[in-house]
């Protein structure tokens, strides 16, 4: 007998990111694609979870996640942001911040919803909407600056609007959402019957004295927000996929009801290392001191060259322009870029929809140790 298969995701595909590392790696070229370090995380946080997996650490942890690093969050987040979340009724703990975003999609979106999302959009966002039969809405952040036309927003919502998702600082562009721009948010969703669901994963990587301003910090929002970040980014501990969602009690009953069914629990040891971690330096500035100094790095290597940098206020995370090298598309470049120059970057144009252009625009991520930024830029240089 014979199976009829169809893919509820059928414009999916592969991700560019699986895309771009395998071409990456089959020329052996140098990948600035994909968004990790190539550099290991804290001896300390290794041991310590070492340490805690020895102790007994090692069965299922409590479905919302180990009380240590809720409350440690807790304390974290009222200092840098202003507000407290009660680290028992408003604190889950996700499988990486992806797992938290699909999680909190699932539990507000009905078939017909709609989720207004503001592209270039991280592309585990559009799936995790259609899954639930919800219609992504779009607005477009537009080269050069990429800032928000609050205009769009305000014709792109919709008494259809359930989810109005945020990602500040903002993967692929690096920019970084202004005071202004969360006044005009909160101002905006007050009309609505909107939930936010803000993805604040690279709080902790800001330059030049820009400051992340969480949706946290913000009344009107943070009383109808599912704020998520993970630890992933700010302890160069990307594959142990661990992140978490701050929520009023009503939305964290929500997205705590569909998270015991995808994974029910996160593991144990390494979320009483991050524990102490986030207890013994909840603001993390030398996270933004250390990449701070790899895009520097990255832009005084690349000088000189025929790519013309946009600014990068915040993710690990550069874009260049290279117009005056080529007219090809985003997508065509970037695989040119990795077959003839050994160097491999991210195009845009797959977090573009609905026929936008990308422009002549790719992404190199700088979370590189240095001597990999160095032989890259040498041959950036020579394009």
């Amino acid at each position: 007998m014979s199976l009829t298969l169809a893919s509820k995701l059928p414009a999916g595909g592969v991700s560019i990111f699986a895309v771009m590392t395998r071409l990456a790696n089959e020329l052996g070229a140098i990948n600035l694609s994909q968004g990790y370090p190539d550099f290991d995380c804290a001896p300390e946080l290794v041991d310590a979870v070492a340490r805690y997996m020895r102790s007994g650490h090692n069965q299922y942890a409590p479905m919302p996640g180990v009380l240590a690093l809720r409350e440690a969050l807790a304390v974290k987040i009222e200092r840098l942001y202003g507000r407290r979340y009660d680290p028992v009724n408003e604190i889950t703990i996700t499988t990486g911040a992806t797992e938290g975003l699909f999680t909190s999609l699932t539990a507000l979106v009905r078939p017909g919803d709609e989720v207004l999302l503001f592209q270039p959009v991280y592309d585990s966002y559009v799936p995790a909407v259609e899954l639930s039969g919800g219609i992504p809405r779009f607005v477009t952040l537009r080269a050069p600056d990429y800032r928000v036309d609050w205009d769009e927003v305000r014709r792109t919502i919709s008494p259809r609007t359930r989810v109005i998702v945020v990602n500040s600082p903002h993967n692929p562009t690096a920019t970084v959402w202004s005071h202004d721009d969360l006044l005009e948010l909160e101002r905006i969703v007050q009309q609505t019957d909107a939930v936010v669901i803000a993805d604040e994963v690279y709080e902790h990587i800001v330059f030049d004295g820009v400051r992340h301003r969480s949706v946290a910090s913000y009344p009107g929002l943070a009383a109808r927000a599912i704020v998520i970040s993970s630890f992933g980014k700010t302890y160069t501990t990307t594959g142990w996929k661990v992140g978490y969602c701050a929520a009023p009690p009503a939305l964290t009953s929500l997205l705590q009801g569909v998270h015991q069914w995808i994974v029910f629990s996160v593991n144990g040891a390494v979320q009483m290392g991050y524990a102490d971690m986030v207890a013994s330096d909840p603001e993390c500035e030398a996270v933004t001191v250390f990449y701070q100094r790899k895009r520097d790095l990255f832009l005084s290597l690349i000088e000189g060259s025929k790519f013309r940098p946009l600014d990068s206020q915040g993710t690990f995370f550069q874009l260049l322009d290279y117009s005056n090298i080529s007219a090809d598309r985003d997508d065509e470049f970037a695989i040119w870029m990795t077959k003839t120059h050994g160097v491999a970057s991210i195009p845009l144009s797959p977090f573009l929809h609905g026929g936008e252009r990308a422009g002549r625009v790719v992404r190199f991520c700088f979370a590189k140790r240095d001597e990999t930024l160095q032989r890259a830029a040498e041959r950036l240089c020579r394009i």
